[in-house]
């Protein structure tokens, strides 16, 4: 059997934190359009429907699985965007709500599955379970950059820095003190998604609000450019093409 889901290898971590950012400055583009709830309904649609066609499908393929990440990177962007501007929950508040979110849906996984690890992704409700954390995690964590940039006076390059510095940690743990592999994968899988986002932050934001100035648009086209090249390239390699499963030995 094979996981329906791309394997963790360095390629895949790459085009995370690509997606991420793209996710947050398209979301930043659309925020300030003209139609902006046609655009939300347009791409809470696409969504959908790309998380329906994975579902479906009996096997893994990059470009299909990447759609899905990388429209969940933009509408998990702007559900938070709008929970934020709508009900004006501090940002602290809401960091706070979403973790408990990510922790609640990690608990039924584990209690229903017995296991959190990718490479079992192999049934409907699994996957479920898989996207559902996803979403979850884009969301928490778009309030999470938030909080540090805006709450915490971090700015948007600090905030990068810290998250940069932050993401360290699983890797090290994993590697040099041998923590449950399953734990480190989703908390850097987390935190990816306000590392990306702040770099992209800093990328567009003018220079008076202590940014490069380059625009959310431009940003957004530069990131899907690299994304795309990354992903055809991991579809030509058959060894990320078909991630094998092997019998789980990490549990949470």
């Amino acid at each position: 059997m094979a996981s329906k889901v791309s394997a963790a290898t360095a390629y895949f971590w790459v085009v995370k934190i690509l997606t991420t950012g793209m996710g947050e400055a398209t979301s930043d583009f659309f925020l300030h359009a003209k139609h902006r709830a046609v655009a939300e309904l347009a791409i809470g649609s696409a969504f959908a429907a790309a998380v329906a066609v994975q579902i479906c499908s009996r096997r893994y393929h990059a470009l299909r699985y990447w759609t899905v990440v990388v429209l969940v990177a933009i509408f998990g962007t702007m559900v938070a965007d709008v929970i934020d501007f709508k009900f004006h929950l501090p940002l602290m508040r809401s960091t706070a709500l979403f973790a408990g979110l990510v922790g609640a849906v990690l608990l039924a996984w584990w209690m229903t599955e017995g296991t959190l690890s990718i490479r079992s992704i192999v049934t409907r409700r699994r996957e479920s379970f898989y996207w559902a954390t996803v979403f979850l995690t884009f969301v928490l964590g778009t309030a999470a950059g938030d909080w540090t940039a805006d709450t915490l006076k971090l700015g948007f390059l600090g905030s990068g820095l810290v998250f940069g510095a932050m993401i360290l940690v699983p890797l090290i743990a994993r590697k040099r003190f041998g923590l449950n592999e399953v734990l480190c994968f989703w908390v850097a899988y987390i935190l990816t998604r306000p590392l990306g986002a702040s770099f992209a932050d800093w990328m567009s934001a003018s220079h008076s609000r202590s940014g490069l100035g380059i625009g959310a648009a431009k940003v957004s086209a530069i990131w899907s450019v690299a994304i795309g090249v990354m992903i055809f390239w991991m579809a030509s390699r058959r060894s990320q093409d078909l991630p094998t499963l092997k019998t789980p030995t990490a549990y949470l």
